[in-house]
């Protein structure tokens, strides 16, 4: 038996590759716990666009994550990222093509007709996707519990794989929090099909259609361990971000604001760490459901063959 502590992206990723593989396992939380940051990321599979900033083992690994979730859950939407910029900040549209691959140049409006005279040139990520995260968990525990994984609150009974997030910070010791916020709209004047990063020397942003009106803004990246309400310096930023994407968004009903402590390693790359008779799968960063399918696979494949070993 392996408990599975967690049930966020990494917990029901790491739950779903070993029942895949036969492997008997358990998830457990503890009673009453609060839905799992992961259920306000914005749900981009964008490998291409990471590699901006992320190191280039994100990129790669992560390029295999659209399949992996494509396969799974159903609300996976294949439809690329396309990166704009203000004409005001079209140096930094020129700067992010230098730093990424996988793109090519194209007329915004060609793709997104709403964004005509909005947007002169963009960069297109076609082989990206997104999907809705909350829908995304819930399929891996449809799935799980077709496949007889019992979900509970209790004790532990075997081999323990500790995917807290921050609250393994007491053992996980360089683990640090990075704040993010984000809101979610209704806005059924704008129609949008895909992803739309805006990008802004301050401020960075996207907007990620979430389907019938509705769309995810996110997320700010602060440094910070403060796990309150959405501040109102982040919620003017992104409202003002949307609004340059669209103008029809000043209309939009803004029907959740969320905040949420991001787990990260000093280098910003997911990993899992083995310390005494815990395993730790840990440092999602802001590559959660990019990173966490080839972590579980890496995982899974160790474990079914340290069982096989053993049996």
């Amino acid at each position: 038996m392996i408990s599975v502590l967690g049930m966020g992206v990494a917990g029901m990723c790491v739950a779903t590759t070993l029942a895949e593989r036969g492997v008997q396992v358990e998830v457990i939380t503890p009673e009453g716990a609060p839905d799992p940051v992961s259920c306000l990321a914005g749900g981009m599979l964008a490998p291409f666009c990471e590699g901006e900033s992320a190191p280039e083992v994100v990129v790669r690994l992560g390029q295999s994550a659209a399949d992996w979730w494509g396969a799974r859950v159903g609300s996976l939407v294949r439809r690329g990222t396309l990166v704009v910029a203000p004409s005001r900040d079209v140096g930094e549209l020129d700067r992010f093509g230098r730093a990424t691959q996988g793109h090519h140049w194209v007329t915004p409006a060609d793709l997104e007709p709403e964004l005509e005279d909005r947007f002169a040139r963009g960069l297109f990520f076609a082989e990206e996707a997104h999907m809705d995260p909350r829908e995304a968990l819930r399929s891996l525990r449809i799935r799980l519990e077709g496949m007889g994984v019992r979900f509970h609150h209790g004790a532990t009974s075997g081999q323990v794989i500790d995917c807290t997030g921050m609250a393994a910070a007491p053992h996980l010791p360089d683990l640090r929090a990075v704040r993010g916020e984000m809101l979610a709209l209704f806005a059924p004047d704008v129609t949008l099909s895909r992803t739309v990063r805006l990008l802004h020397p301050r401020f960075p942003c996207y907007v990620v259609p979430r389907g019938e009106g509705h769309y995810m803004v996110g997320a700010t990246m602060v440094e910070s361990a403060r796990n309150g309400p959405v501040s109102a310096r982040a919620m003017m930023e992104l409202l003002s971000a949307a609004y340059t994407v669209h103008p029809a968004f000043a209309e939009a009903e803004v029907i959740q604001m969320g905040a949420g402590l991001r787990p990260s390693f000093p280098d910003n790359i997911p990993a899992i760490r083995v310390q005494s008779d815990r395993i730790y799968v840990n440092g999602m960063y802001r590559h959660g459901f990019l990173m966490a399918p080839a972590l579980a696979e890496e995982l899974a494949t160790t474990l079914t063959q340290e069982i096989a070993h053993a049996s």
